[in-house]
């Protein structure tokens, strides 16, 4: 799935990459899709709560080509 705005969160660690993504969360628009490459390992789960919390759609994950997950999010509000 193709991501509007991509985050590169590679060596940053817990809460880092969740706190990007609700900080750029405004850089796309409702119905869009932001990505979040992480290679944090809390980040599995922080991305899914994250996203229950704030009402927004978690897409699953995808594996970048060096092998970093890569968490979809769908902007829904």
């Amino acid at each position: 799935m193709d991501a509007v705005v991509e985050l590169d969160c590679r060596g940053m660690l817990c809460p880092r990459p969740i706190i990007e993504l609700a900080k750029n969360l405004h850089r796309v628009e409702v119905g869009e899709v932001i990505s979040v490459a992480a290679d944090d390992a809390a980040a599995a789960s922080d991305v899914v709560a994250w996203c229950r919390m704030r009402q927004q759609e978690y897409l699953g994950v995808e594996n970048a080509e060096d092998g970093v997950h890569v968490y979809l999010v769908r902007r829904l509000s």
